[in-house]
């Protein structure tokens, strides 16, 4: 691919992204659609999916994101949850899947089969953190699907290449099968085991954000490539060096924290996009070859595949659900028995990019010199069911929460649970502060003294005023009327800045060194308030 489709291609999926933000549609699923109206322009270059490209360059990052923003004590408390859908439901839907499709479509050996189950079994991480994010699920079932997305392409990736080694010629056995899906687990595990610390010194102690920054967009592509150059899953590797850095990310120096926040938002933002985006772009690809299926038996074989892959997630989900709180009394009084969980959970199953970067990297020969038995029919019924999954199930998502009516976030508990944390973290800052300023060494006029602990207890109140009512005239609570006459004051400064540059009283150095004071302002008042 050209440097000119490519620019197109991001640019064009985060124009399609930013607009998704102001109507009620999901920005994947526009994206998507959006993709697939463009396949089809004429003069549109074909964007055939590269896996080579997908796997090692966009799933880490992705990953990566992912892991870090999630929490790792909430995930260690849903780990058996987890472990259910990442690991059992992906192989028990890649044997239903495989099976239902060896017996629908005519001429399908079960080892391809079992290729195409194995394709389309895990649900995409990228889908499911989207969707969580814009529907506002419950804590605990976002913490689960986060949880099964981080970690279900590596046993998808390790069972598909199992299937493939079967269906091209070179005698896998299920021992064989079950070994190499142990060594890829435990040695992922191991290989980001051994990064992390090493890694997260070495964070802690370069000296500059922009240094800490450049190694912390060098950390999935190093892990996933040190795992796989190991024969191992880079997949486990990434979300093990995540967690334990997001986990101590606290222990990092701050402007280290503000600037990968952003760089982080920004690269997933563009990411997430481009690959939705793609997922569209393939149709034109996807179609070709398909020969005696082109039609409606094509169509038919995708609806029955897309329905087998929704009715196994149900199938394992809610046995996984229940048959734990029938053998254990102590899981019964832990977590509360209701169809409606588990019922959002089969249901938020979309599939994605993996699992189309995954069919395009089944080969088109085996061993012998033959073709690869029905590539191109997995290729599409892979489409299918991504583009089903993403469709259906997406769009469907979010009335379906509402018509459920689930319990989603106590926002009044969660901030009174703040605003103690924030007191009682100000209480000992203040304790802390006074032993300074009883020391000799730490002499400081009184008026500076006075602002540390102006700015002390207006970070303590700050949360405090987030409980109070609405200002009955204007529609804003006490921080957003703060927030918003802090900017009209910086914005002031701002311009008085700027005219005296104009007016050469001050040089562009000097401007952007006073502007930058005020953008610090600016965003500390934002995150008192936010």
């Amino acid at each position: 691919m050209t440097i000119l489709p490519l620019l197109l291609l991001v640019a064009g999926s985060a124009a399609v992204a930013g607009a998704a933000r102001r109507i009620p549609v999901p920005a994947p699923l526009l994206l998507v659609a959006a993709g697939l109206a463009v396949s089809y322009l004429p003069g549109v270059p074909e964007y055939a999916l590269d896996p080579e490209v997908v796997l090692p360059l966009v799933l880490p990052p992705l990953l990566y994101t992912a892991a870090t923003d999630s929490s790792y004590l909430d995930l260690r408390a849903q780990l058996r949850p987890v472990a259910l859908l990442s690991v059992g439901y992906v192989l028990f839907a890649t044997l239903a899947v495989g099976w239902a499709a060896y017996l629908l479509v005519p001429g399908l050996p079960l080892t391809a089969a079992l290729v195409l189950g194995a394709v389309v079994a895990p649900p995409d991480a990228v889908a499911a953190t989207a969707v969580a994010r814009r529907v506002g699920l419950p804590s605990r079932i976002t913490t689960i699907l986060q949880g099964e997305s981080l970690v279900n392409d590596a046993t998808a990736i390790t069972a598909y290449k199992v299937a493939l080694a079967a269906a091209v010629g070179e005698g896998a056995t299920w021992v064989g099968g079950v070994r190499e899906f142990l060594l890829a687990a435990v040695g992922g595990v191991a290989v980001g085991l051994l990064l992390m610390v090493p890694i997260h010194w070495l964070r802690t102690h370069l000296k500059e954000a922009l240094l800490q920054n450049t190694l912390s967009l060098l950390i999935p592509f190093a892990a996933y490539g040190i795992a796989e150059w190991a024969h191992a899953s880079g997949v486990l590797a990434v979300v093990v060096v995540a967690l334990y850095l997001g986990h101590h990310n606290w222990q990092v120096d701050f402007a280290t924290r503000l600037q990968e926040e952003a760089v982080w938002k920004m690269v997933a933002f563009l990411l997430e996009s481009a690959v939705f985006a793609l997922i569209g772009l393939q149709l034109p690809v996807v179609l070709k070859g398909l020969g005696e299926y082109e039609g409606t038996r094509a169509a038919w074989y995708a609806m029955a595949v897309f329905l087998v892959v929704v009715a196994s997630r149900f199938v394992w989900v809610y046995p996984a659900a229940f048959l734990p709180r029938l053998l254990s009394a102590r899981i019964r009084e832990r977590e509360e028995a209701t169809w409606k969980g588990p019922f959002v959970i089969g249901w938020a199953g979309m599939r994605g990019v993996v699992s189309l970067a995954i069919a395009f990297s089944i080969p088109r020969t085996v061993h012998g010199g033959g073709a690869f038995p029905h590539r191109n029919v997995i290729l599409f019924l892979t489409f299918t069911t991504v583009i089903g999954t993403l469709v259906v199930q997406g769009l469907s998502l979010p009335p379906l929460i509402r018509l459920l009516r689930l319990p989603g976030r106590d926002a009044q508990a969660e901030t009174l649970a703040e605003a103690n944390a924030q007191a009682q973290a100000s209480r000992v800052a203040e304790r802390r502060l006074d032993e300074l300023l009883d020391d000799e060494r730490n002499t400081l006029p009184p008026p500076l003294a006075d602002r540390l602990r102006t700015v002390l207890e207006r970070r303590r109140n700050a949360v405090w005023e987030r409980l109070g009512a609405v200002n009955p005239v204007t529609g804003e609570t006490a921080d957003d009327t703060y927030r918003r006459l802090s900017r009209e004051m910086i914005g002031a400064e701002r311009e008085v800045f700027v005219r005296l540059r104009d007016h050469r009283y001050i040089d562009d150095e000097m401007l952007r060194t006073l502007l930058r004071r005020l953008d610090l302002e600016e965003a500390a008042a934002y995150r008192e308030t936010a």
